[in-house]
């Protein structure tokens, strides 16, 4: 027979997988990951393969995906035909999200750019500062401010 290997602190999970033991306890609250087997010791317990779900969960989560493409993604199964085309329609959305925020960041890129020009440090007061306390107050109090979509 052969021995099974020994699960993994949640610390030794954490070094192994890149994911901290924070962001593993968050993934198992979001049910991204189920909860680590509990050790005699009292302490979780991470196989090889939940640790391979970490390094999953952290990769796609690196490229931007939100928990909820994540979560969809982690629920495939590789040998699917029907789970290929789920694949597919996930990163087409991811990659139209993608599309709206690259355009979001070249709007605030040129939006910082034209501020930029405003000041060269030489006059008596710095222009920059003065365009940004300007639009501060432009904005109706308790509105939000405009922020761009962030993906999560």
């Amino acid at each position: 027979m052969f021995e099974a290997k020994p699960l993994r602190l949640i610390g030794q999970a954490a070094a192994l997988s890149g994911v901290s033991a924070a962001s593993i306890r968050f993934y198992e609250k979001e049910g991204l990951l189920a909860p680590g087997q509990r050790l005699a010791s009292g302490y979780r317990g991470y196989s090889d393969g939940e640790i391979h779900q970490l390094r999953f969960i952290r990769l796609c989560r690196a490229m931007d995906m939100s928990l909820d493409e994540v979560r969809t993604l982690l629920h495939l199964n590789l040998a699917e035909k029907a789970d290929c085309a789920a694949a597919n329609a996930t990163l087409e959305s991811h990659l139209k999200h993608v599309g709206e925020r690259l355009a979001e960041l070249r709007a605030l890129q040129r939006n910082l750019r034209e501020l930029r020009e405003r000041c060269d440090g030489s006059g008596p007061q710095c222009r920059i500062m003065e365009a940004l306390h300007q639009r501060a107050g432009e904005q109706p109090p308790g509105e939000p401010m405009s922020r761009g979509h962030r993906h999560v």
